[in-house]
């Protein structure tokens, strides 16, 4: 398995960057995860890209949740060769379960140079009000938005100073379900997948 790259090795420099965080299980990475990541690094002033790979939480049943380093060495073989995406273990070690507000106050004491940005989809925008600590993280981080189908901004707090919907985001259905689903079923859907990704998944048989 090769070294995944990961933001607590990131150099820390003097120059300032703004970097979208995003959270997620990728259970596996697919290639909708990577067309809102790029467009989030080439049409907002976001500077790089961390996706940040949920560990599994403790107090819940596995289901077919991959180990949390097979999740993140797929995720780094979607990304390797970007310098603009990066994976991101930085939660594994946190205490478990693991709450945005406290990612957000590690990496801020990690690199203050850097000023965080979580990235999100309109379907968890509205459920943002049960986030632990949500205010605080409303007051000192942006949330950048992307829709989903069926997104109505007339149902979440799309007026918040600190809060940007990227109306123009390709609208992306495809779900690390599907493609489990069909992985199990004896489909072939590589072309779901970043190239690397899915050379990792048939070399380790996973989901089938």
């Amino acid at each position: 398995m090769s070294n995944p790259v990961i933001d607590i090795l990131a150099p820390k420099t003097n120059l300032r960057l703004k970097v979208g965080l995003y959270f997620g299980s990728y259970n596996p990475i697919h290639i909708g995860h990577l067309a809102i990541a790029n467009y989030m690094v080439e049409f907002t002033d976001i500077d790089q890209l961390w996706f940040v790979v949920s560990p599994h939480n403790p107090h819940k049943k596995k289901n077919n949740l991959l180990d949390d380093y097979q999740r993140l060495e797929m995720v780094h073989r979607a990304v390797e060769g970007d310098d603009r995406l990066r994976a991101s273990n930085i939660e594994f070690n946190l205490p478990k379960p693991s709450y945005t507000v406290d990612t957000l106050a590690y990496l801020k004491e990690q690199h203050p140079n850097y000023d965080f940005v979580i990235m999100m989809g309109s379907d968890n925008l509205e459920s943002f009000h049960k986030w632990k600590n949500f205010e605080t993280i409303l007051e000192n981080y942006g949330v950048v938005v992307y829709p989903r189908p069926g997104f109505d901004p007339s149902k979440v707090l799309v007026n918040h100073k600190n809060i940007t919907i990227a109306a123009d985001a390709p609208l992306m259905e495809i779900s690390a379900s599907f493609i489990r689903n069909a992985i199990s079923e004896g489909k072939d859907v590589r072309h779901f997948l970043p190239p690397k990704t899915w050379e990792y998944l048939e070399e380790m048989n996973f989901y089938k």
